[in-house]
């Protein structure tokens, strides 16, 4: 049972990927909440929630394509 390396490296680079957005996605979200008094905060909550969506996605995508290149699926 031999491992796919080249999915696997694909699999790590959406993961990899989705560790910005882990972080970013979140303090926008509290930017919002902090910052309610503008007019701008719904915008950066929109914005926040896509990120915080966008990376579980990659994440859920990534764990995907590893397992489909470990399990030669």
């Amino acid at each position: 049972m031999a491992t796919n390396t080249k999915l696997l490296g694909k699999g790590v680079k959406y993961i990899s990927g989705s560790l910005p957005l882990l972080f970013i996605g979140p303090s926008l979200i509290y930017n919002a909440f902090m910052n309610q008094h503008t007019n701008w905060h719904y915008l950066v909550l929109a914005i926040g929630i896509v990120a915080c969506l966008s990376a579980m996605f990659l994440i859920f995508y990534g764990l995907k394509i590893i397992m489909k290149a470990l399990f030669n699926d």
